[in-house]
């Protein structure tokens, strides 16, 4: 049985992964706008993923016989003044999500809940990927700027990342 402190706090996340995607989704219609489909096609495939971190959750939640409870979901921003700026937020808020998955993984430890912790390590190794990648893509967006060819080069680059499934089955 799922204790009611972690179901709590895992239907909190279910609301914080759901806004991620919102978010990651309204980054990339920023992007289709702005004719940048590379861009738009790694928030898109981040925000798939972002939609899966959720029904991991969720999925745990009723496999350890809690229940499930979805939570409004607050409107994400629609625009940003600069790709720097976009990405920078998107480090930002990826390393909110990180104090929330360790926030939850100590709460897993407090209360004894040792399935809990198992699943949530997961989450602690894929938020390492999760920055790491943000923190990538700003460190070429600080060389590169806003224009020119190689921020074409990028955006060229960052179309050509696949959704988890996708990759797999190559």
């Amino acid at each position: 049985m799922l204790p009611k402190a972690m179901q709590d706090a895992m239907n909190e996340q279910i609301k914080n992964e759901l806004y991620s995607a919102y978010l990651y989704l309204s980054m990339a219609a920023h992007y289709e706008s702005k004719n940048l489909s590379g861009f738009a096609n790694w928030l898109r495939v981040q925000a798939q993923e972002e939609l899966g971190h959720a029904m991991r959750f969720y999925n745990f939640i009723l496999e350890r016989g809690g229940t499930v409870t979805l939570k409004a979901i607050d409107q994400p921003p629609s625009s940003w003044d600069s790709n720097l700026e976009a990405f920078q937020q998107v480090l930002a808020h990826e390393q909110k999500v990180t104090k929330n998955i360790h926030d939850l993984y100590a709460l897993a430890v407090q209360e004894k809940d040792y399935p809990s912790q198992v699943m949530l390590q997961w989450f602690v190794d894929e938020q390492v990927e999760e920055e790491k990648s943000a923190t990538e893509i700003i460190e070429k967006l600080k060389l590169i700027g806003d224009h020119g060819g190689a921020l074409l080069m990028l955006d060229h680059e960052l179309g050509q990342r696949k959704p988890e499934e996708e990759e797999e089955e190559e």
